[in-house]
């Protein structure tokens, strides 16, 4: 991809988190804010960001077709595209939803491109922080212009830190994981938002990282930005993730080893089936 069209992406990012979605962070009206699902939110900030968005990147490509967050919560079947040929753009307009509608952070804005299906470039701006996390297949992993690369070692379980998050594990399956998390080196539910647990992981603030539901726009930019960093992304069975996936359970991790050290730990009697609701 011509560094030109990176560039060109990234000031788009940059220029919808700062016109749309910044000047509605602790700010927004009680009309502003709906309610996707139980416990789901998209507020117009969201909305408005996907259009802009959407805008901007297929005038970028001509030709290219999005699939985005609320275009998809609109009509299910837009999610279809991304089994299809040529170029689709991936889009979260506001990750973090939740976070950003309580006028809490982090909240981020991320955007991945999609040849044949599959992934070719990917966006993570963290909207208040102003870090930008940039990835291109086969050419790495930066942030703010700055290469990153996964930490190489594994200083065993003991001393791994990382996110399981709970929120959509089944019942059993979180007993599960709760009793076997505590031989790792300490663990959180995360920070409510993939675009900040994938970068974490790249830089090593953490080691590892566990998901359950996995929505395209929410994981698809963060996995190429890990494996470009050096890191690996795979299903709890040990598949790797595809952008098409609709299966469930995602494993993040540094490196080989550390992927390994983890899932043995979580699941020393094996992994669980990933179509399980």
């Amino acid at each position: 991809m011509p560094d030109q069209v990176l560039d060109q992406v990234a000031e788009l990012v940059r220029e919808v988190a700062h016109t749309v979605v910044l000047p509605r962070f602790q700010r927004l009206a009680d009309d502003e804010v709906q309610q996707k699902a139980p416990g789901d939110l998209v507020t117009i900030a969201d909305q408005e960001s996907e259009r802009a968005l959407t805008r901007g990147l297929t005038a970028l490509l001509p030709g290219s077709t999005v699939v985005g967050e609320e275009a998809v919560a609109a009509d299910p079947t837009v999610r279809d595209r991304l089994g299809g040929s040529g170029a689709v753009w991936i889009v979260d307009p506001v990750d973090g939803t939740n976070n950003f509608a309580a006028g809490k952070t982090p909240f981020c804005v991320m955007v991945a491109l999609l040849r044949d299906g599959e992934t070719c470039a990917a966006w993570i701006l963290d909207v208040i922080g102003d870090h930008l996390t940039v990835a291109e297949a086969g050419s790495g992993a930066y942030r703010d212009g700055v290469r990153v690369k996964t930490r190489a070692d594994d200083p065993g379980a003991a001393r791994l830190r990382g996110v399981i998050s709970h929120k959509y594990l089944p019942d059993h399956l979180r007993d599960r994981v709760r009793a076997n998390a505590v031989a790792l080196g300490g663990h959180t539910s995360g920070r409510h938002c993939a675009g900040y647990e994938y970068p974490a992981v790249a830089t090593d603030e953490q080691q590892f990282a566990m998901f359950w539901r996995i929505l395209p726009w929410d994981h698809v930019p963060g996995t190429l930005i890990v494996r470009e960093a050096g890191g690996v992304t795979r299903h709890l069975d040990g598949a790797d993730y595809r952008p098409t996936d609709r299966r469930r359970g995602l494993l993040v991790a540094a490196n080989e080893d550390i992927w390994q050290t983890v899932h043995g730990t979580l699941f020393p009697d094996g992994p669980p089936p990933t179509d399980l609701t």
